[in-house]
């Protein structure tokens, strides 16, 4: 059965795990020594973020779907003349047809997050081809950036908490869903876009937005001077759940460390 997208605003807090790498072929999982460890992580809904709790004025812009030939460097050439980092959840097979755009995005502060290799619904897939998604698209963003994703956002929110326990457990990555949804993928128009966001968002809140959408660019201007006048600052998913920015993380082999 198909959910909506509100349908799974489950409203769950934050963990803190040890993301992983593996190729197609061979594992090479990674850890960070400050972070728990994965055993720690017992069930599905511990495995979610969707909002973080905190006073601070705090909320991370995510954009998902891309990279997109035209609009993304368009959204990236806004978010640098605000000096905005955000996350970008990627399709892997676009990524490898644009690795030079995923190159970009990184090189300008931005974290990428995992999106699926093909954007299918995960409602239904084995725990094999939930991976073969998760590790196609790892592959192709350490290829461009030479950095894996630490997060992974499911396609239209749509993974069971058994999947997400699973996916943690097999690569130590997270499953990061959103608490502000301006429904920005039915193209109301930039300025309907921008008053939702502003009306909707609260300290710790996660933003979805697509960066395949033209409305969505041109109301990003008017959505960060819009937050920015209530006082919020803008920080990745790493810097929200609390973990080292993306860009600065050293990661280092199982191998390597003992």
């Amino acid at each position: 059965m198909k959910f909506s997208r509100r349908d799974i605003m489950l409203g769950v807090g934050a963990l803190l795990g040890a993301p992983a790498f593996v190729r197609r072929a061979e594992a090479s999982p990674f850890v960070e020594a400050s972070f728990p460890q994965r055993g720690q992580i017992v069930s599905g809904m511990q495995a979610t973020v969707t909002r973080i709790a905190t006073s601070e004025p705090l909320v991370a812009l995510t954009f998902d779907d891309g990279p997109h030939p035209s609009l993304t460097p368009q959204l990236l050439d806004i978010l640098r003349a605000y000096e905005v980092s955000a996350t970008f959840y990627v399709i892997g097979n676009r990524v490898a047809q644009l690795p030079q755009l995923a190159a970009r995005i990184a090189a300008e502060g931005h974290e990428i997050g995992n999106h699926t290799w093909s954007h299918p619904s995960l409602f239904g897939h084995s725990d094999a081809a939930l991976l073969d998604q998760v590790d196609r698209t790892s592959h192709a963003v350490i290829n461009a950036t030479g950095r894996m994703p630490v997060t992974l956002r499911p396609p239209y929110g749509n993974m069971h908490p058994r999947q997400r326990l699973m996916l943690h457990q097999a690569r130590g990555i997270p499953t990061v869903l959103w608490s502000v949804d301006p429904e920005d993928w039915r193209r109301p128009g930039s300025t309907v876009v921008t008053n939702r966001i502003l009306s909707m968002s609260h300290p710790g809140d996660v933003v979805l937005a697509h960066d395949i959408h033209g409305p969505t660019i041109r109301a990003m201007p008017g959505t960060i001077e819009g937050l920015r006048a209530r006082g919020f600052r803008f920080v990745t998913v790493s810097e929200l759940i609390g973990w080292p920015r993306w860009d600065r993380r050293r990661l280092r082999t199982v191998a390597s460390a003992s």
